[in-house]
C-alpha cells in the first residue's frame, strides 16, 4: 500500500517530449543559431524516433558537422565546443520563455542523449495545526490603571523607534561598505575602463551586444597553402574535402603526406594566441568574450554575435566575408628575386587619397597591419577586422586597440567623442618579429553606416 504523503511521478510520454523538443527548437533561443538547433534536432530524434541510448560524438561529426567517416575527435572538438554552447541555451530557454514548462530538458555532461523530467514542484506548506481548545478561566476582577499604561506605550514605541534607527544606519554603513568593495573590484577586474579612450572604443563595441566571438587564424591552413602553392575559398575550408585531399601538383607521395598532416592540425600564430589572450582580459569572468580557433566557427553567429577576425585571409577565411566592404586589404604575391616561388605578404590601398600610396610593401624592421570596424550583417553587433602582413605585425595592430595613448591621438585626429566607423592602416617597427611601436599611415572613416 503507498503512503498518502508518497506520489507517483509518471514520466513524459513521447508525444509530450517530441512536442516540448519542437518548442525548444523554434525558441529565441535557437530561432537564428542554424547549427545548434540542426544538432539539437539531431540527437532529439536518434533519442525518440529511434530509442538510442547512447549517441557517439564521431557519429554527430559526421551527420551534424560534415566530417569525414573516422574523423580524429582528439583534434577537432567541434562537437564538444556546439554542446556546451547548446547546453547553456536549453538552461536559458528553461529559465526565460519555458519558465512554466511542467517538464524540462537537458543534455548531461559527458553524453549527447537529451533527458526529460517533471519539473520539481515545491512543496506545499504543511497545513495548519488546528488551535488548542481555548480553556476558559474564572472571571476575576478587571482593573483599569489610569496613568501607568500610557507611559508604558509610549516609552515602548520610543525605544521601538530608536531600535530601527540604529539598524537603519547600521544597514547603510553595511550597504555602502559592500558597495565600495564592489567598485573597487570592479576596477581591478575593468581597469581599462579607466581609460577614456580605450573605454570609449570598448564600451560601445562589447555593449553593442551580449556576445562577443574572437576567431583566431588557422596556420595550419595558411602554411597548406602556401606550400602547395594553392589558395582555397571559405567554401573549400569548411568542406575541407578539397583541400585535404591528395593534391596532383604535388610531386612526392611524403611531400603529400605532409601536407595532410599539416592541414589536419590546428595551429595558432604566437600573435594569435597573444591578442586572444589580451582581449580576454577586457572580459576577466568569461561572460561575454568566447574565443574560437576558425576551423571551428559556425557562420550562422556571424549574423548574431559581435566579431573580432584575427588573421589575414589566408589563414582566417572568414575574412573573405567582408574584404569587399574594405579599402585596405592584405594580399600575397610571389617575389622572385628574394625567394623565388616564395609568397610575400603586402597592403593594397583599393583607392589612394592625396599622398597615399597604392600598395604598402614590409621590410624586415617595419610591417604594416589594418583595423576594420564595421557593423556586422545584421547591424545588431559590430565587428572588428584585423591583419597584417605578419602576425606579428597583426599583434602591433591589437596592441593599437588597447593602447590609451595610440587610441586618444586617433581620436584626436578623428574629431569625434566617440568613435565612428573606421579602417586604419598601420606601419609597425619590429625586432626580432615582436611589435615595438606604431604609426598610423592612413584612414577611413564611415559616419553613413551608422
Amino acid at each position: 500500500m503507498i503512503d498518502s504523503a508518497e506520489q507517483v511521478v509518471e514520466m513524459p510520454d513521447i508525444a509530450e517530449r517530441s512536442a516540448l523538443l519542437e518548442r525548444v527548437l523554434a525558441s529565441t533561443q535557437l530561432r537564428r543559431a542554424t547549427r545548434l538547433r540542426e544538432l539539437l534536432q539531431y540527437v532529439g530524434q536518434r533519442s525518440l524516433r529511434d530509442g538510442c541510448d547512447q549517441i557517439r560524438e564521431q557519429e554527430i561529426g559526421v551527420e551534424v558537422f560534415a566530417r569525414t567517416e573516422g574523423y580524429d575527435t582528439s583534434v577537432d572538438n567541434i562537437v564538444r565546443v556546439n554542446a556546451t554552447e547548446l547546453r547553456k541555451r536549453i538552461e536559458a530557454y528553461f529559465e526565460t520563455e519555458g519558465a512554466n514548462e511542467p517538464v524540462i530538458m537537458e543534455i548531461p555532461r559527458g553524453s549527447y542523449v537529451p533527458v526529460f523530467r517533471n519539473r520539481p514542484v515545491e512543496p506545499a506548506e504543511a497545513a495548519e495545526a488546528p488551535a488548542p481548545a481555548e480553556v476558559v478561566e474564572p472571571e476575576a476582577p478587571v482593573i483599569f490603571p489610569e496613568a501607568a499604561p500610557s507611559r508604558a506605550v509610549n516609552g515602548w514605541v520610543i525605544a521601538s523607534l530608536v531600535a530601527a534607527g540604529v539598524l537603519i544606519v547600521a544597514l547603510a554603513a553595511v550597504s555602502l561598505n559592500l558597495w565600495m568593495q564592489n567598485r573597487t573590484m570592479h576596477r581591478l577586474l575593468y581597469p581599462w575602463e579607466s581609460r577614456p579612450a580605450v573605454a570609449s572604443l570598448w564600451n560601445d563595441f562589447l555593449n553593442a551586444n551580449p556576445n562577443t566571438d574572437v576567431v583566431i587564424g588557422d596556420a595550419g591552413f595558411a602554411m597548406f597553402q602556401e606550400i602547395s602553392k594553392q589558395t582555397f575559398s571559405l567554401q573549400d575550408y569548411l568542406s575541407r574535402a578539397d583541400w585535404e585531399a591528395p593534391l596532383t601538383n604535388v610531386q612526392t607521395p611524403e611531400m603529400r603526406s605532409v601536407l595532410n598532416r599539416i592541414g589536419r592540425r590546428m595551429m595558432v600564430s604566437g600573435g594569435g594566441f597573444t591578442i586572444a589572450r589580451h582581449l580576454s582580459d577586457l572580459d576577466p569572468l568569461n561572460n561575454r568574450i568566447h574565443v574560437y580557433f576558425a576551423r571551428n566557427y559556425m557562420a550562422s553567429l556571424v549574423k548574431r554575435d559581435n566579431l573580432i577576425l584575427f588573421g589575414a585571409s589566408l589563414s582566417n577565411p572568414w575574412m573573405e566575408l567582408f574584404e569587399d566592404r574594405l579599402s585596405f586589404v592584405v594580399e600575397r604575391k610571389q617575389d622572385s628575386e628574394q625567394t623565388p616561388g616564395a609568397a610575400h605578404a603586402y597592403v593594397v590601398n583599393r583607392s589612394p587619397a592625396a599622398g597615399e600610396q597604392a600598395a604598402y610593401t614590409p621590410s624586415a624592421t617595419m610591417g604594416y597591419c589594418t583595423v576594420a570596424y564595421l557593423p556586422n550583417p545584421e547591424r545588431n553587433g559590430k565587428v572588428l577586422l584585423i591583419q597584417g602582413t605578419t602576425s606579428e605585425a597583426a599583434q602591433g595592430c591589437g596592441d593599437f586597440l588597447l593602447s590609451e595613448s595610440q587610441l586618444s591621438n586617433f581620436q584626436k585626429k578623428l574629431n569625434a567623442a566617440r568613435f565612428p566607423y573606421f579602417e586604419v592602416l598601420l606601419s609597425t617597427s619590429q625586432m626580432l618579429d615582436v611589435p615595438l611601436s606604431t604609426r598610423i599611415v592612413a584612414y577611413r572613416t564611415f559616419p553613413a553606416l551608422h
